[in-house]
């Protein structure tokens, strides 16, 4: 069997990793170095590293994600009000296993959206599955999943979603309609699933901005519960960067 009909085989039993390193290592004149156990432990770990990439690269691709953005990128910085800290915390898996949400709030320009996708990235490179939304569009996609009969399916994906983000939430007072949406999405989340929520409102406007007072204090004992928490401060990023917020 030549090297052609081996990378054929490899292809068909979707060892595609495995394939490209092989081939790499015999262009590279690299494969005699090696012995056989050699050989085959570097085409394992070759096909594991490009399985592993793929699915980080599925996940990212079905949480729509607005912005490129890693946590790398992202420093500490008390002018900002980014604590070491709570980035360790936050780049750790732990508060997604936990199910704990996270609150980022700060003015307009100041990288609300960018830690949140980064967050999002960060979390699909762990494996975990994540939807990224603007809230106005969540909203909006809701109101016409009613109207076609898709509303129970769309809120089956939102409550199974490993990680859930919210972006610029608050911009608009909710509708009651929204309002049961967004009861029934932390509802669903509550306890099970993490969500991360941007805007520019501090959380004590949040009350005013749901409306009706016995289920907005029901929707913020559910996001506020157990919740990690950025105020982002300091001067707008988009003077100087495309980084958006």
């Amino acid at each position: 069997m030549n090297l052609e009909e081996i990378q054929a085989h490899m292809r068909s039993l979707r060892l595609h990793g495995m394939s490209e390193a092989l081939e790499g290592m015999l262009f590279a004149g690299q494969s005699h170095a090696l012995n056989a156990e050699q050989m085959l432990a570097a085409l394992i770990q070759a096909e594991l590293d490009d399985r592993e990439n793929r699915k980080t690269e599925r996940l990212k691709k079905t949480a729509k994600f607005r912005y490129t953005a890693v946590m790398e990128q992202i420093k500490p910085s008390a002018e900002r009000g980014l604590e070491a800290s709570v980035l360790a915390k936050l780049s750790a898996p732990r508060w997604i296993r936990q199910a704990e949400n996270v609150i980022i709030t700060g003015a307009t320009g100041v990288g609300k959206s960018y830690l949140a996708s980064a967050l999002g990235h960060h979390a699909c490179h762990l494996g975990f599955r994540t939807l990224y939304f603007n809230a106005q569009k969540l909203f909006e996609e809701l109101k016409l999943a009613r109207l076609d009969g898709t509303h129970r399916k769309l809120m089956g994906r939102l409550a199974k979603s490993d990680v859930l983000i919210i972006d610029d939430f608050g911009i608009q007072r909710l509708e009651e309609p929204q309002r049961l949406d967004l009861m029934e999405v932390v509802e669903d989340r509550h306890g099970l699933k993490s969500t991360v929520f941007a805007g520019q409102l501090p959380v004590a406007h949040w009350h005013e901005i749901i409306g009706e007072a016995t289920l907005a204090d029901a929707i913020l004992d559910r996001i506020v519960h157990h919740a990690h928490r950025v105020q982002l401060t300091g001067k707008s990023l988009r003077k100087n960067s495309n980084k958006n917020a």
